[in-house]
C-alpha cells in the first residue's frame, strides 16, 4: 500500500467513527496529503467504505501530471473541482469548513443535491499531525541542505563584514537551492547586531560590523515539506554579555528539546525551556512561544507555548527555538526542526549549536 492509500485507509476511519458517508477534500495541501498531486487545482471525494468509490477531480491543465502522479484513484476532469465531486456524493457528506468560504457553502449547498452537507472541520490535519516515515524523510532532506546551505556560506566567506543583510538572506537561500531545496520554506531572517533583538527582523540594508551578533532564521523546501532552523552567530570575538545570553538560551533550549516526549503537554515543554530564562530575570524578553509543528506547512499544529493545548505524540515534527531579544543590544534565538520518539528526539537540523564566531 502506497503511503497515499494508507493515509486514505486512517481518514476513512475517521469518517466512519463520525457517520461521514464521505469527505470532500478541497484544501490542496490536504489533497496533496491524500493523494500526491502537486497541482493547483485539485479536490477529492473520499467515500468512507472504499478507494474504489473515491473520486479525485482535476482540470484539463494537469490530465497528463494528474494519470502520473494519482493513478490509483478515479479520476474526473472538469471544473470546478468542488461542485462536480459535490454533485456526485450521496448521504453524510463531510466538507472542509475551515476552508469553504460562505459564498462557496452557498454553491456547494446547491450542487449537493443528494447529500447533506456536514462540516468536517480538521479531520485531515489531525492526520497530518503525526508524520509518516516517507514524510520525516522529505523532512530530513530538507534540513540537510538548510544545514549544509549555511556551512557554505560561511566556508565561502558569506559573512564578513560590510556585507547587507539582504545580500547574505539572497545568498542563503541560493545556496539552499544549490543543495537541494525546491525553494526556501519562508523569507530568510538576516539580522546584523541591534536588529538581532526584533525576532521577526525582515533583511534591509544594514551592513554587518565587528562585534555584531549575527541571527539568521531559515529553511529549505523538500518534496513539500519544510525545514526551520535559527543560528546565531558573532563576528569577530564575542564580548561577555553576548556569550552569557548565547549561554543562557543554549541552555533553554536543552532543556526544551530534552522535555520532547510522547504522552508529555506542549505546555510543558514550553514550561521547561521557559522556566531556564525566567529564572536568570529574563522571561520578559522571550517574547514568543517556544515552538510549533512542521511539515507541509512551514507552521502547524501542535503549537508549543505557553496557553497550547494537546500532548505530544511519536512521530510529530515540532521546532525548539527559544530566544532572548534585549532591545537596542541583540538578540539569541536558537532553534531545531525535531521529531519526537519514543527513545528521545530525533535531532533533524545537525548544524552545531556552539556559538560560532567568524
Amino acid at each position: 500500500m502506497s503511503s497515499y492509500a494508507a493515509r486514505r485507509t486512517a481518514l476513512r476511519q475517521e469518517l466512519q467513527a463520525t457517520s461521514l458517508d464521505a469527505l470532500l477534500v478541497t484544501n490542496l495541501l490536504n489533497v496533496r496529503y491524500l493523494t500526491g498531486f502537486t497541482g493547483s487545482n485539485a479536490a477529492v471525494l473520499i467515500d468512507a467504505v472504499s478507494d474504489d468509490k473515491t473520486v479525485f477531480c482535476t482540470d484539463g491543465r494537469y490530465l497528463t501530471q494528474s494519470a502520473r502522479q494519482v493513478p490509483d484513484l478515479e479520476r474526473l476532469i472538469d471544473r470546478p473541482c468542488d461542485l462536480a465531486l459535490a454533485a456526485r456524493a450521496k448521504g453524510r457528506l463531510g466538507f472542509e469548513s475551515h476552508h469553504v468560504t460562505v459564498d462557496g457553502l452557498e454553491a456547494l449547498t446547491a450542487a449537493a443535491e443528494k447529500a447533506e452537507l456536514e462540516k468536517a472541520s480538521g479531520l485531515v490535519e489531525k492526520l497530518r499531525l503525526v508524520k509518516d516515515e516517507v514524510e520525516i524523510e522529505a523532512l530530513r532532506m530538507a534540513c540537510a541542505a538548510a544545514d549544509r546551505a549555511l556551512a557554505a556560506l560561511i566556508g565561502h566567506g558569506g559573512l564578513r563584514p560590510g556585507r547587507t543583510e539582504r545580500e547574505v538572506a539572497r545568498e542563503l537561500e541560493s545556496r539552499m537551492l544549490d543543495h537541494g531545496a525546491e525553494g526556501p520554506s519562508f523569507s530568510s531572517i538576516v539580522a546584523f547586531g541591534a536588529n538581532s533583538a526584533v525576532p521577526h527582523h525582515a533583511p534591509t540594508d544594514a551592513t554587518l560590523h565587528q562585534g555584531d551578533f549575527i541571527k539568521l532564521d531559515f529553511g529549505a523546501l523538500v518534496d513539500g515539506y519544510h525545514s526551520d532552523m535559527t543560528r546565531t552567530l558573532v563576528l569577530g570575538k564575542p564580548a561577555d554579555w553576548q556569550r552569557d545570553l548565547y549561554d543562557l538560551v543554549a541552555r533553554s533550549q536543552a532543556a526544551g528539546r530534552t522535555a520532547l516526549k510522547p504522552g508529555v503537554s506542549v505546555s510543558d515543554v514550553d514550561h521547561a525551556s521557559r522556566e531556564v530564562i525566567e529564572r536568570a530575570g529574563h522571561g520578559d524578553e522571550f517574547l514568543h512561544g517556544l515552538g510549533h509543528g512542521v511539515g507541509l506547512e512551514i507552521h502547524e499544529a501542535p503549537a508549543l507555548s505557553k496557553v497550547g493545548d494537546g500532548t505530544l505524540s511519536a512521530g510529530m515534527a515540532v521546532t525548539v527555538e527559544p530566544g532572548v531579544y534585549l532591545s537596542g543590544r541583540g538578540g539569541v534565538r536558537i532553534e531545531d526542526t525535531l521529531v519526537v520518539r519514543e527513545s528521545g528526539p530525533e535531532l533533524l537540523t545537525l548544524t552545531t549549536k556552539e556559538l560560532v564566531v567568524v
